[in-house]
């Protein structure tokens, strides 16, 4: 590298953002990187969609309220900022859909709806006898002939028929993105069921066979109990954004201040800043959503198929109540709602069972989802209406004696980014136009590439790999 110093402009502080500036400082240190990172954000805070509310003993999510352990960059990143002893399970229990007014068990040994265990499915009232012998089909059907990206809708429909995926895989697998699943793209969403129907052709013994075994209990004659597949953080998910910042002392952060321009002359970059400034840049990782990046390059004419990307709106509205306030006679941790329903929900998280450590002794935390593609109207409610909506909805389920202590709404407008089919290719195209154009920058982030948060942690640490490697000559 020239002994020069270069100069590094992050866009964004959210988790992309900050695990870029992370892995960046750390490279600086390891190697004796002549380099400054600027991070720049749009907000008077750090974190983007993670924010937590801690108030009176609870520990309360307005964003994503945990992440996949077997992902794993975020514990892998939690270790290297010496929090990953904060690092909790979630709390094991039944899941429920609710149909025809009444919660139903997922059926056990169900993966992302595809059963594992034929005699809990056979059992569960989920289904009529008739979809049941449909579902058995996929014992029997060829491989997909389907060459190239296809639905999510499309494919679960093919192997299991209408009422498996209406009544279990949709509410599963659309939740993940408010999405409709007859237009998210399989390939960018879910391409492992494509692979175990390519080697083993049904997907129920496909899925079966890749499960790894129970492990058993020492001299136990029985399979140990099931243990959590998502972590948090003891004090809530925004532990992790204040040990970054804190742990980021060599990283000039320039808050409450926008990107308006990012242009080019020749090796260099030119970030323009709105309250005036510019900023000549060797690289540029660009971690804002999809919409951002196709305002900030229409000047030069490329990203603007991005526009492709759409987007949906979703609130959640969190309630406490005094433990007497609530009756809940069935065991477990949560619902989804399928679309079929006469109700506002998409979801509820029995959060004082599912994360113990979010609620005080004595109380309940529950926590709603409201909106989804065709259904988003919901979500520019007041608050108060939003809360008799769903209030009025969880009364149909279970009995709540009471008002809660207080409630919590947070809206998303227009920001879960929906992976529809051609997205990767799409992504792919823009990538390459970009690198073309402006090959100093960068783009990662949930719009892209994956939209959880170890998804996101990946992005961020890819994009500075690449631009190390390409300032260092």
């Amino acid at each position: 590298m020239d002994e020069q110093r270069k100069k590094i402009v992050i866009a964004g502080g959210g988790i992309t953002g900050l695990s870029a500036a992370f892995y960046m400082q750390q490279q600086i240190r390891d190697r004796n990187l002549p380099i400054d990172v600027i991070l720049v954000e749009a907000t008077n805070r750090l974190g983007g969609k993670i924010q937590t509310v801690r108030r009176n003993g609870y520990i309360i999510e307005r964003g994503p309220d945990s992440f996949l352990i077997r992902k794993k960059s975020m514990d892998r990143l939690a270790g290297e900022l010496g929090i990953a002893d904060q690092l909790v399970k979630n709390a094991t229990g039944q899941s429920y859909v609710l149909l025809n007014d009444e919660l139903h068990p997922i059926p056990g040994g169900s993966i992302m709806g595809v059963p594992t265990e034929i005699a809990p499915f056979l059992k569960s009232n989920l289904f009529s006898l008739t979809g049941k012998l449909r579902a058995a089909g996929d014992f029997f059907l060829p491989r997909s002939d389907i060459q190239g990206d296809q639905s999510l809708g499309a494919f679960f429909r093919r192997r299991f028929g209408n009422e498996v995926v209406n009544n279990l895989i949709e509410p599963l697998l659309s939740g993940v993105y408010a999405g409709d699943i007859d237009h998210m793209s399989m390939e960018s969403t879910f391409p492992q069921f494509v692979s175990v129907e390519e080697k083993h052709r049904s997907l129920i013994l496909g899925m079966k066979k890749t499960q790894p075994k129970p492990e058993q209990l020492p001299n136990k004659g029985h399979a140990a109990k099931k243990e959590g597949a998502f972590h948090t953080f003891r004090n809530g998910l925004e532990t992790i954004v204040e040990a970054l910042e804190e742990q980021l002392p060599e990283v000039n952060f320039i808050k409450g201040v926008r990107i308006e321009k990012i242009e080019k002359e020749e090796e260099r970059t030119f970030v323009t800043l709105n309250e005036g400034s510019v900023i000549e840049a060797d690289a540029v990782v660009l971690t804002t959503g999809h919409a951002v990046a196709r305002q900030l390059f229409e000047p030069h004419g490329i990203l603007q198929e991005l526009e492709a990307i759409k987007t949906s709106s979703v609130a959640t509205i969190t309630l406490a109540f005094p433990e007497s306030a609530v009756v809940q006679d069935k065991e477990g941790t949560g619902f989804l709602v399928s679309r079929s329903g006469d109700y506002s929900i998409t979801a509820c998280t029995w959060l004082n069972r599912k994360w113990p450590t979010t609620t005080p002794d004595g109380k309940v935390l529950l926590r709603a989802f409201v909106g989804r593609i065709g259904e988003e109207a919901i979500v520019d409610l007041p608050d108060d209406e939003i809360e008799q909506i769903v209030l009025s909805d969880l009364r149909k389920i279970f009995e709540i004696k009471e008002d809660p202590e207080f409630s919590i709404v947070t809206r998303w407008k227009d920001d879960r980014p929906q992976y529809r089919v051609g997205h990767k290719k799409l992504i792919a195209d823009a990538k390459e136009q970009l690198r073309r154009a402006f090959p100093n920058v960068e783009l990662a982030g949930a719009s892209y590439e994956g939209v959880g948060l170890p998804d996101c942690i990946d992005q961020g640490k890819a994009a500075v790999d690449r631009v190390i490697q390409r300032l260092i000559k």
